[in-house]
């Protein structure tokens, strides 16, 4: 699976499924290909870009976002095409199975980011395609509710600033237990090739640093 995943910088990718295109918090798309299915972790624009998503979607496209980008998606996503998903929560589209788990900031001096909020939580996703668990971890700190998941692929963030830095998100994905661990949100506002560098020295397990498309 880890060859039809595709990253198109920062936090966003593509999935290339057999029955099903998918898309994790597309944004500055270079050449979008037409989803049936697109996920939103939550507001901020790096992640819910709302001319982004449009590119992507065709008239049977359903967008999956955490409650804290339903507002900036209604404009551009219509009727029933938009639903809201919770931490915990399941749900399948196109034959795709999501699982939504909760993201948010510990560390004090990133309260004002993320923070953990029951009336706008923000998101990760566990997307199952071709029956690889791939889990895109969204915008966080290491959190509990990640612990032992064990995913197929890891997309995790070692930036720093905003999210966990490279340090924390190699003990992070030794707590999450991944087969495959792809560093991310780096590149663009915040981060660079050496976080992801670095993040593939301190984890010691399998990373793919991918290229951006």
């Amino acid at each position: 699976m880890i060859e039809n995943l595709h990253w198109h910088g920062h936090a966003s990718f593509r999935i290339d499924g057999r029955k099903a295109v998918v898309y994790i918090d597309p944004w500055k798309l270079r050449k979008p290909v037409k989803a049936d299915l697109v996920l939103v972790t939550h507001e901020h624009y790096d992640h819910c870009s709302p001319d982004d998503v449009a590119a992507v979607s065709k008239e049977t496209t359903v967008v999956v976002c955490a409650a804290s980008a339903k507002g900036g998606l209604q404009g551009s996503v219509g009727g029933d095409r938009l639903k809201v998903i919770a931490p915990g929560q399941e749900l399948e589209v196109a034959g795709v199975k999501v699982r939504a788990v909760p993201a948010y900031n510990t560390a004090p001096e990133r309260q004002g980011f993320h923070p953990k909020d029951k009336a706008k939580p923000r998101v990760g996703f566990i997307v199952t395609v071709d029956g690889a668990r791939i889990y895109h971890t969204g915008d966080t700190d290491a959190v509990p509710e990640m612990e032992g998941l064990a995913p197929d692929i890891l997309l995790i963030p070692v930036g720093g600033t905003y999210t966990m830095d490279a340090h924390q998100a190699a003990e992070a994905a030794r707590r999450i237990g991944a087969g495959i661990a792809v560093p991310m949100h780096w590149g663009d506002i915040v981060g660079g090739k050496a976080d992801a560098e670095e993040f593939r020295k301190q984890y010691g397990g399998t990373v793919r640093i991918l290229e951006k498309e």
